[in-house]
């Protein structure tokens, strides 16, 4: 994988982007039956969330959405506790599944996170039903957990922890 992938900041210009992503098969397939409210969350960014658009050579490519679960406002996660994060990840469009860009974006994003110091843990959620998910961070060495139900999805709950990523995907310093 030689392309040049990069994260940015997403913000209310990627809303009609989104929205179209929003109605693609394969992410209507994977995604929980929450809502997004693009259009304050876009507006908003709260010292807990970040949410990044991956581009491959300046093409929107995916987005993808870090948390703090400690500090996240619903309690998503309920009290998980400090050093954590929690991820959401999908490429736009279908074309672009199978091509390895998603497996970047992952790294990219652990290596965001696990860049702060104090972070042990990064957590995700695929819904149960969405077994390519489960091998895909099952490839990626995360640790099933559990089976969970968040609102209404049944989810499978996955995790890598530092010592696993520093271990498989960190470069030498």
């Amino acid at each position: 994988m030689n392309s040049k992938l990069s994260l940015r900041q997403a913000d209310i210009n990627d809303l009609p982007l989104l929205k179209y992503w929003d109605e693609q098969d394969h992410i209507l397939l994977s995604e929980s039956s929450d809502n997004w409210a693009w259009e304050t969350d876009l507006l908003e960014e709260p010292p807990w969330r970040e949410q990044l658009i991956a581009e491959l050579q300046s093409r929107p490519l995916g987005f993808l959405q870090i948390i703090d679960p400690a500090m996240e406002t619903t309690h998503y996660w309920d009290d998980i506790g400090p050093y954590h994060r929690a991820v959401d990840l999908w490429i736009g469009d279908a074309k672009d599944l199978g091509q390895g860009y998603g497996t970047q974006m992952m790294l990219l994003t652990l290596a965001r996170c696990f860049n702060q110091p104090n972070v042990t843990t990064v957590w995700v959620d695929p819904l149960a039903k969405n077994h390519r998910a489960h091998r895909f961070y099952e490839k990626l060495r995360f640790e099933f957990v559990e089976d969970r139900i968040f609102g209404k999805d049944h989810c499978k709950v996955y995790r890598i922890s530092r010592k696993t990523w520093e271990k498989n995907h960190a470069t030498p310093r």
